[in-house]
């Protein structure tokens, strides 16, 4: 894993993918309900200022809970809509969602390590995957990142939009 302390590559940045549970939220087991959702200190700040950037921004997201049974999808849906509801109010927003509902023992292309949600959104996007940032705070997404061919970084925790700040290249 590489320091947040220094940037990746000299490939200007087109777009930033971020897992969802233990980066844009406090990590609490099966969050689906939005008053079970905490933003991570600078998360949405965060985002603001990708935005800002011309950066785009998406969330790759594990969520067995749904293929658990523990939630259904249109839940994890209304907590994606409630999660813009709360970037609008700084003028932000996320630009595509990617996620996986399937337990680790189906072994589908999308659920991180494998690359799926990433390349998914590379396609979407129409950018090369050194273009891509992946930030993450398990093992799995920085496999699923050098899988996929994209730079990555291991979010520890502390303020995301400083974290964020310091590990992006703006093309300015």
């Amino acid at each position: 894993m590489r320091s947040l302390s220094r940037r990746l590559s000299i490939t200007p940045t087109r777009v930033v993918f971020f897992d969802r549970d233990g980066v844009l939220n406090e990590d609490h087991g099966y969050v689906f309900r939005p008053e079970d959702f905490q933003w991570v200190l600078g998360a949405r700040e965060a985002i603001s200022w990708l935005n800002e950037s011309d950066i785009k921004v998406a969330v790759a997201t594990n969520q067995s809970g749904i293929g658990r049974g523990f939630y259904t999808e249109q839940d994890f849906l209304l907590l994606c809509k409630w999660m813009q509801a709360q970037l609008r109010k700084l003028g932000a927003h996320i630009d595509a969602f990617f996620h996986c509902p399937h337990i680790p023992s189906d072994e589908c292309f999308c659920r991180k390590p494998k690359p799926g949600m990433l390349l998914q959104g590379i396609e979407r996007f129409g950018v090369k995957p050194n273009e891509c940032l992946f930030i993450g705070d398990k093992e799995s997404d920085m496999q699923a990142a050098q899988a996929a061919g994209t730079q990555s970084f291991h979010y520890a925790g502390g303020n995301l939009l400083e974290s964020v700040r310091r590990c992006v290249l703006i093309d300015r």
